[in-house]
């Protein structure tokens, strides 16, 4: 029987897109332009349709698409053209069932010599718009293999043409996501094309915006149809095929989710962005796709207007990208109020000079045209504008302003004169700071119109204590969209954090220099004493001895520092000194982007570090951009910061943040984020923490915690000896069937999927030496001619068992693999370090934020409570162990370290009971999924007193079940006569138990079987 993953996930996906309404092409029906795979016959009469042209116009129509896909522009041109609401449209958006769909397997991207063949092509109007890759589950590799491979393909300019019209990828091993692995590894994951790399996306549904489109129901001749034209018709009653059609595998929820008709509507017209980026002059573009929380967050900003709200706010964690999903809802909402006959109007408002400058930036390189606003007056007059536009062209635009523009004057026009409708959607940036309702800011921006769509978006939650003088969600609404740190991070968006508590004899210095200080200058502030030589000097010694270890430990000179200082005269002192150790610092942009990158460090370099000092009053707006973008592209090491970037400012390399100060609440979660992008292969960002903020860090937590509980609520060896005799042979595969009892061995897709499950290998060990063992015994039963064993067990299926399962062991130890490589080298590397630098920490730990403190709980409690056996010795223990950890520590009421360390007890408590939950799963799934059975089995494995093996006593309770529920069809009132079910099931296992399989009772234990099973009817009976 074929089992691959042709078997295992194309064939089925192929199927379940044919349910979602794409119509298959055969693959001796694939009769398309070779050079870009349009298929023609489809492409033109639909064309000609949608537009009411002749066909001949649609061939040229075709003709000029083929030149533009040769453009070196990633798709841009040809994606404007898809898109466009003006002129001849390739789609229909209005009626979007009004297009063509199609599917098809195997469609060559040819171009010469060279070609590739994604496993599923999916097309639209004839245009080859997406493409699916899967592997099979257990893949070793899994999908890091095909990401490779599409990053090769989609730099070869060969392919170029197959990666400027394709729109959406989709890459699949049909598992689900693995806890706490952030590279996509296994699991089904969505990107978009792109030159350089492909990124990769989690999708996870939202229950509050399910897919609403019904599938279809496929008529068996045309899966048979299916079946043939890919050879593959012995599969179609295979276990493993009835399986995997099922809708809601892993393969296939994420087909529902991005190619049911409404979703792939949405995501070619308004979730595929081109940012421009300047490299050294060159300008290119890089293509993004809406990552699944600003989807959901779109659909929800929707939802909240549609029920006649017009404020909310978006947490959205930081690194999850706001500002782009401020754009991508200028796109959506313009076309949301247009079918009202509304033009909107957009404003972003920020509260900080370089957050604007900033804000802009991001805007325009995503094609928006973007105004800003210099001044009050400047100001008044754009709100009296009555069009939605300031230029000419008809861009889509929005306005950036700082929110001290708003002046009692600026109010929107009135009384107009004439009938247009006009909508301005404010979006406030950072909303959890600097909104003061006490201030006159914020009063002038609610009265510039009192009917503006006001989206606050925020990082970070609204403290509630921090706002303690107004309640933040009277000012701006309820949250319209959250999504907190802890999936970020799951979702590979953000890293987790390391606190570096800096070393004692330090601090002691620091100390010694402080009182020093004192004796000879009397009493100053400690502002002073920060800034003085005395202390600036080891400070900055420190910093750039540890930024250069930190370098030299990963082998990697990328890697940027940023010293937040304690005051503007300590960031321009510890800058001084810096341009005397290391010269004077460029801050000619031109000059910084000509250097030449630096080489890898040797073991005894001292290499020479480049810094700039970022501060409101040095240099102008202009020079301090450039230094900024310099950092980004890695032409300067360090940057001295004191208020400036410390909220929006993204730059990927920097992984080590040096806090000088202690900062609080909001502002602390967002200084802590500047660190925690997604870089190469780093799973963390540091923080080396001078000024000792642990005290902040829990109090800031503790709120973040109390707002979480508001919005989420409480919470072997192989055998050596070749010569065996039969009946050796027979009872070892007695206890091979012993311990695969728990396994669904007939159905191969649900044993992979049941041991995808299990993370314990010295389980899963066992599992695959009874494997081999019986793999063995078939060479051993061949070699001696044991004629009488023929057939005695399925070799050939354990055999694809064991291959199932050697694959789940290689995938566990590639798990642990993962990063073990670097760190050895790391490791290595410090050892070595250490003969020359003596370089000591006090501590190095995780920084734990509330939201991952909250998850645990929740998934602690909820894994208790998904157990079905709750009087199992295993669950009353794991029931009271939490017990004891709630009784004896207040779990809203916890520092830091108590996080950590009540994290490890909940973590502990959850493994265990997901593994309890596993094996439950396993014993249910013997008795059809009936719970009752499966704790009656449970009950009398553990009491002990039969003499009989799991697998007599499996068929002896599945022949009672059987009998009992066949009398029970139709005849429940059997259940009210107690004492005349209890007889009639005592003859039953009386005659399942010891007279089929001879299970020795005595009347004792005949009456405690009875009296279980008895129970678990009643009860069920009682509670219908």
């Amino acid at each position: 029987m074929t089992f691959n993953e042709d078997s295992r996930v194309k064939i089925p996906a192929l199927l379940h897109l044919m349910r979602l309404g794409y119509r298959y092409i055969p693959l001796n029906q694939q009769i398309r332009i070779e050079e870009n795979n349009i298929f023609p016959s489809i492409f033109i009469p639909k064309i000609a349709a949608i537009n009411n042209i002749s066909e001949q116009d649609a061939q040229r129509l075709l003709d000029e698409i083929n030149l533009e896909l040769d453009y070196e522009d990633l798709g841009k041109k040809f994606y404007e053209r898809l898109v466009a609401t003006s002129g001849l449209k390739l789609m229909d958006f209005a009626d979007f069932s009004n297009n063509e769909f199609h599917v098809t397997t195997e469609l060559t991207c040819k171009t010469g010599d060279e070609e590739f063949r994604p496993d599923i092509t999916v097309l639209i109007n004839g245009m080859p718009l997406a493409f699916i890759e899967v592997k099979k589950p257990h893949n070793k590799e899994g999908v890091i293999a095909e990401r490779n491979r599409i990053n090769k393909r989609f730099a070869n300019k060969h392919f170029q043409r197959f990666a400027n019209i394709t729109q959406l990828l989709v890459f699949s091993n049909n598992m689900e996501y693995e806890d706490g692995i952030v590279d996509p590894v296994f699991g089904a994951f969505y990107g978009t094309p792109s030159y350089d790399q492909v990124h990769f996306n989690f999708f996870r549904e939202d229950e509050e915006y399910p897919v609403k489109q019904k599938l279809l129901t496929i008529d068996e001749k045309t899966e048979i149809e299916l079946l043939k034209d890919n050879n593959l018709i012995v599969i179609k009653n295979s276990p493993e095929y009835l399986t995997n059609k099922q809708e809601r595998t892993p393969t296939n929820r994420i087909l529902t989710s991005l190619f049911s008709k409404e979703r792939l509507q949405f995501l070619l017209k308004y979730a595929i962005a081109y940012v421009k980026e300047d490299t050294d002059g060159k300008i290119s573009y890089q293509k993004h796709i809406m990552r699944y929380p600003q989807l959901f967050a779109t659909q929800a900003i929707e939802a909240k207007l549609q029920a006649g709200q017009n404020k909310g706010i978006i947490w959205h964690t930081q690194g999850s990208g706001k500002t782009a999903l401020a754009y991508f809802n200028v796109k959506y909402l313009t076309d949301y109020y247009a079918k009202q006959q509304v033009i909107p109007k957009f404003y972003f408002i920020v509260d900080r000079l370089d957050l604007l400058i900033q804000a802009s930036g991001e805007f325009a390189n995503r094609g928006l045209r973007v105004k800003q606003v210099n001044s009050k007056d400047e100001f008044v007059k754009d709100l009296q504008v009555v069009g939605a536009l300031h230029n000419d062209s008809g861009e889509p635009e929005i306005t950036v302003v700082n929110i001290q523009k708003f002046s009692e004057d600026a109010v929107s026009a009135k009384d107009l004169m004439y009938d247009i409708n006009v909508q301005r959607v404010y979006f406030l940036d950072e909303a959890h700071r600097s909104y003061n309702p006490k201030g006159s800011y914020l009063g002038h921006l609610f009265n510039s119109d009192r009917s503006a769509v006001m989206i606050a978006l925020t990082g970070t939650p609204l403290l509630k204590e921090v706002a303690k003088d107004y309640d933040s969600k009277l000012l701006f609404g309820n949250y319209i969209h959250k999504y907190y740190y802890n999936m970020s991070i799951a979702d590979g968006y953000t890293l987790r954090l390391i606190r570096e508590q800096i070393e004692g004899n330090f601090k002691m210095e620091m100390k010694e220099v402080m009182e020093q200080i004192k004796v000879l200058q009397g009493d100053i502030t400690t502002r002073q004493i920060y800034a003085h030589p005395k202390f600036a000097v080891p400070l900055l010694d420190y910093i750039t001895k540890d930024l250069i270890k930190f370098r030299r430990d990963h082998q990697d000179t990328c890697l940027g520092g940023m010293v937040v200082c304690d005051s503007a005269d300590q960031a321009k002192e510890l800058f001084h000194l810096f341009q005397e150790k290391y010269g004077v610092q460029e801050t000619d942009a031109s000059l910084l982007m000509a250097a030449e990158p630096k080489a890898k460090y040797g073991l005894h370099d001292e290499p020479a570090l480049s810094a700039a000092l970022i501060l409101h009053d040095v240099n102008d707006k202009a020079v301090r951009k450039e230094l900024i973008n310099a950092y980004k592209k890695g032409k300067v090491d360090i940057l001295f910061v004191y208020n400036m970037l410390l909220t929006g400012f993204d730059a990927k390399r920097l992984k080590k943040l040096y806090l000088a100060r202690v900062i609080q609440d909001h502002n602390l979660l967002q200084t802590l984020t500047r660190v925690n992008r997604p870089y190469k292969k780093y799973q963390y960002g540091y923080v080396v923490d001078f000024a000792d903020i642990s005290k902040a860090f829990d109090r800031t937590n503790k709120l973040y915690f109390d707002e979480l509980q508001e919005q989420l609520g409480d919470e072997m060896e192989m055998y050596s000896h070749l010569f065996k005799t039969e009946e050796e042979i027979r009872k070892e595969i007695q206890e091979i069937r012993e311990t695969l009892f728990h396994y669904d061995t007939q159905n191969m897709e649900l044993f992979s999927q049941q041991i995808a499950r299990l993370t314990d290998k010295n389980e899963l060990l066992r599992l695959i030496r009874a494997l081999r063992t019986a793999k063995e015994l078939k060479n051993i039963i061949a070699v001696n001619g044991y004629e009488a064993l023929d057939g005695i067990a399925d070799f050939e299926v354990w055999n694809r068992l064991l291959l199932e399962a050697q694959h789940r062991l290689d995938n566990l130890n590639f798990l642990e693999s993962i990063g073990n490589e670097e760190a050895s080298a790391n490791l290595l590397n410090t050892a070595l370090e250490d003969i020359i630098f003596q370089f000591i920490k006090v501590d190095e730990s995780e920084l734990v934020l509330a939201d991952e403190f909250k998850n645990i709980l929740r998934k602690t409690r909820e894994s208790l409570q998904h157990n079905f056996d709750q009087i199992d010795p295993q669950f009353v223990s794991l029931r009271e162990e939490l017990e004891r950890i709630f009784k004896n520590r207040n779990l809203s009421e916890i520092s830091q370290a108590d996080m950590v360390e009540n994290m490890h007890l909940l973590q502990k408590i959850y493994d265990r009971a997901k593994e309890l939950n596993r094996k439950n799963a396993l014993l249910k799934a013997k008795y059809e999924n009936d719970d009752k059975y499966a704790r009656v089995h449970k009950r009398l494995n553990e009491k002990g007193t039969l003499n009989g093996k799991e697998m007599q006593l499996h068929k002896a309770l599945m022949q009672v079940k059987q009998h009992v529920d066949s009398k029970l069809e139709g005849q429940e009132d059997v259940l009210k006569n107690e004492a005349f079910f209890k007889r009639y099931l005592l003859q039953l296992v009386v005659q399942e138990f010891k007279k089929k399989e001879n299970i020795p009772l005595d009347f004792p234990t005949t009456e405690s079987i009875n009296s279980l099973i008895v129970n678990e009817y009643l009860q069920q009976y009682q509670y219908r």
